[in-house]
């Protein structure tokens, strides 16, 4: 029987493998920053990564394909989404952009950073597993209930941060301030910069498999541009979060988290700058 990737992330940290975490920008609403900084690289991790850079040049590929398309695009970052319309929708497979998750672009940048690593997707959905074992890019994918078991059995799921290690808790790479309400319903919407590109009536946000169905059945002709999520609220709303933290709690520690990242100042060569994607293609 093949290994869950939980094991087999131990085993590549006890390997002493070069291993890059990259973190989805949902982790604040479960896990605690900046101490989750420190627990992963006591577990082992060479490099920290968030997807916030990935969403960013996303969004610029969104940006592009908007500006020019005249039919309904549905924004493919959810797969659960991305699931639901190939098994019950196809007549909308066409329709579904042809635009790499946040995930996948940030481990091919990655990929190309730190091409002796193996790269590490913590997520907040058992979806991106499926989406991950496709992708040659995501060697191993594990969720934040599956990270938080890790640290716990290694004793280090309270591990804060004393004033010694305070310079270690950025980021190794690609801090992006803006996408980090990416895991909010709308998120993708609000941070494309798709003012000018499409009108506000023809844009839709609908969170909710339930609610995605009803309009998949009864489209408004009028729409351009549907962001979509599976999950009620967006990523935050995912099934592998703590059943006692509310969706407003998961929420308010997102706009807490980005409130944070405006008022940071990030050390040089810890942010995501575009030259670092070049040649690198985010579509299929």
């Amino acid at each position: 029987m093949e290994k869950e990737d939980t094991q087999k992330v131990q085993d590549e940290l006890s390997k002493k493998t070069k291993l890059v975490a990259m973190l989805a920008p949902s982790f604040v609403a479960e896990l605690y920053f900046p101490e989750i900084i420190i627990q992963l690289k006591h577990l082992g991790f060479d490099k920290i990564v968030e997807l916030t850079f990935g969403a960013k040049m996303v969004n610029r590929e969104y940006h592009k394909q908007l500006e020019k398309s005249k039919d309904l695009i549905i924004s493919s970052v959810c797969p659960g989404i991305v699931s639901v319309i190939k098994e019950k929708f196809p007549r909308y497979s066409k329709n579904l952009a042809r635009i790499d998750s946040p995930m996948i672009a940030t481990a091919k940048i990655c990929k190309k950073i730190y091409p002796k690593h193996k790269t590490v997707f913590i997520s907040p959905c058992n979806f991106k597993k499926l989406e991950a074992k496709s992708s040659k890019f995501v060697d191993f994918c594990i969720t934040y209930s599956e990270l938080k078991q890790i640290l716990k059995q290694k004793g280090i799921e309270n591990l804060a941060i004393d004033k010694k290690q305070e310079h270690k808790t950025f980021f190794d790479k690609f801090s992006n301030e803006y996408t980090r309400i990416y895991p909010l319903a709308g998120g993708l919407s609000k941070t494309a910069h798709l003012k000018g590109v499409l009108k506000k009536e023809e844009t839709k946000v609908i969170d909710g498999i339930a609610k995605v169905e009803k309009f998949l059945n009864n489209p408004d002709k009028k729409i351009k541009f549907l962001d979509a999520n599976f999950c009620a609220g967006g990523c935050i709303g995912g099934p592998c979060f703590s059943k006692n933290i509310s969706l407003a709690k998961k929420k308010r520690r997102i706009l807490e988290y980005l409130k944070r990242a405006q008022h940071e100042d990030i050390p040089p060569g810890k942010e995501g700058l575009v030259s670092e994607a070049k040649g690198l293609n985010f579509t299929f």
